[in-house]
């Protein structure tokens, strides 16, 4: 008998989810919405390793003596460095840069896979999830930038996310640089600096134009009056810098154009901030054209996440409607997705320009707001057909064997009862995994050539509703005795009732 003091308790590691086979089915059929667009707009499929030598990982690189920050990483048996991936995007210039004269230009591309995060776990924060990106390599003009922010609103709609419940929102990460060199804040000497102004600007939602007023100056108290809560420092502006970061952020207007007239009269005189309002006027104009003007994409100054790390336009598909969340509270989503122009990431291999832009959508929040939405279910999946097994001799199995394999030919899911228990426990098996039908073939059944087919469902309903005994034997509710032979159309029979019931659900 083995020791209990001994056994190994079983623990989930934090930051890790295991996922039931309702959200990988959810997942699954989510993604293949979003693949259809993917293809729809001429991108091919690609993936690449979970590992990739930690140099690799661009930005994401970890300082010489600290391989493991940020990253899960390890050393091979040459003592390399190599770490499980951060994203989908510096593996992929990896692949492009490793690949880059036989692919062709521009290299259109999606892939979809588990990244991983070696930081603290905490409430929505995971150590692994899954990304969906697409990426265009090796066009420089903004016209596939253009494309992806279409693109991305397609998803949404393929997704069931109706016009005026989501919108993608576009900024230019050369615009706010010609904002920041305006106020005196270029060069490497304010990069915190530039930093702190970027996360007041995030926060315009939360706190609106005031409390961002405050984060822009000296600082901001959560509760309100000075002493009360805690205290956010400020980036430390005078009034006359403050107030070209606000116009900056209330610059956006229903229409693109006007948008870049007002964003043009803010960096007038800077050359990196002007070129960064024509790409946005662009990619407006190019929007309209294709009709997406709308109010699906918009170009909105406000956008800075990210802005760090791209180089020109960026872009976030961002839900409008309010959701409820795991928790039953009612919320609203923000941002599933975002990305933008980042040209130097290849060319960290390549010793030369190359031109990218891609998109990111964060699938497993995405799949919760669905979900929640109603948008995404496992409705249409049935739960196989479970054969009982009443007599454990070879030939009674064999006979059952047959049933279960007459039943998967005709297209329908089943399986023979594998545990060693009664009929009783069997039932209740069926009942656990879902199932609607199961056949039943004893003794009497088999010497007259039969088989029984009982409908849980229908009996559980029809169970509710009887009282009495006598009338419960009387009524044998759901279930019926046909012959081997009509085994299978009489199960199709049931199980079609059962679909047309759900339909009226």
């Amino acid at each position: 008998m083995a020791d209990k003091s001994e056994k190994m308790k079983a623990r989930l590691p934090r930051g890790f989810v295991d996922r039931s086979a309702d959200d990988i089915r959810i997942v699954e059929k989510m993604m293949a919405r979003i693949r259809e667009v993917y293809e729809l707009y001429g991108f091919e499929p690609v993936d690449q390793p979970l590992i990739e030598y930690t140099d690799a990982l661009g930005k994401f690189l970890p300082d010489q003596d600290r391989p493991n920050e940020g990253v899960f990483s390890f050393q091979d048996d040459d003592e390399q460095w190599l770490s499980l991936r951060y994203d989908l995007t510096a593996p992929m210039a990896r692949f492009v840069a490793e690949n880059y004269e036989k692919l062709p230009k521009p290299y259109r591309s999606y892939r979809s896979g588990w990244v991983f995060r070696n930081e603290k776990p905490g409430p929505g924060r995971f150590r692994q999830f899954m990304q969906f990106d697409a990426d265009t390599v090796g066009t420089p003009g903004v016209a596939a930038d253009a494309e992806m922010t279409m693109m991305m609103a397609d998803v949404m709609e393929a997704l069931g996310i109706k016009r005026g419940d989501y919108v993608i929102r576009v900024n230019n990460r050369k615009v706010l640089d010609g904002v920041l060199e305006a106020i005196g804040l270029g060069g490497d000497d304010n990069v915190n600096r530039r930093l702190t102004v970027l996360r007041a600007i995030d926060k315009l939602d939360k706190f609106g134009p005031e409390g961002v007023r405050l984060l822009l100056g000296k600082g901001r108290w959560d509760g309100g009056a000075e002493g009360e809560g805690d205290f956010t420092k400020g980036a430390g502006l005078d009034e006359a810098a403050i107030a070209t970061v606000i116009a900056f952020t209330e610059a956006g207007s229903a229409d693109a154009a006007t948008t870049a007239e007002n964003l043009r009269a803010i960096v007038a005189g800077n050359a990196r901030g002007t070129e960064g309002v024509e790409e946005l006027a662009q990619i407006g104009a190019l929007a309209a054209a294709a009709g997406y003007d709308d109010g699906r994409v918009k170009v909105d100054p406000s956008v800075v996440r990210g802005l760090e790390y791209y180089t020109g336009p960026v872009f976030e598909a961002e839900l409008l409607a309010e959701i409820p969340n795991d928790d039953g509270q009612v919320v609203r989503f923000g941002s599933v997705g975002g990305g933008g122009r980042y040209d130097g990431l290849v060319s960290r291999f390549r010793g030369e320009p190359v031109p990218a832009t891609g998109f990111s959508i964060g699938v497993s929040r995405l799949m919760t707001a669905l979900k929640n939405l109603g948008k995404l279910d496992t409705s249409d999946v049935v739960a196989p057909v479970v054969v009982l097994v009443m007599d454990k001799d070879t030939e009674s199995l064999g006979r059952y064997q047959k049933m279960v394999a007459e039943l998967r030919r005709a297209g329908v899911r089943a399986e023979m009862y594998l545990g060693g228990a009664g009929m009783k426990a069997q039932i209740k098996y069926a009942d656990r995994r879902g199932s609607g039908v199961v056949i039943i073939q004893g003794g009497d059944e088999r010497a007259k050539g039969e088989v029984q087919i009982k409908d849980l469902i229908e009996g559980a309903r029809l169970s509710a509703e009887i009282t009495d005994n006598a009338e419960w034997r009387a009524a044998r509710p759901a279930q019926v005795t046909v012959p081997e032979a009509e085994l299978v159309a009489e199960v199709k029979k049931v199980l079609a009732a059962q679909a047309e019931e759900r339909a009226k659900q």
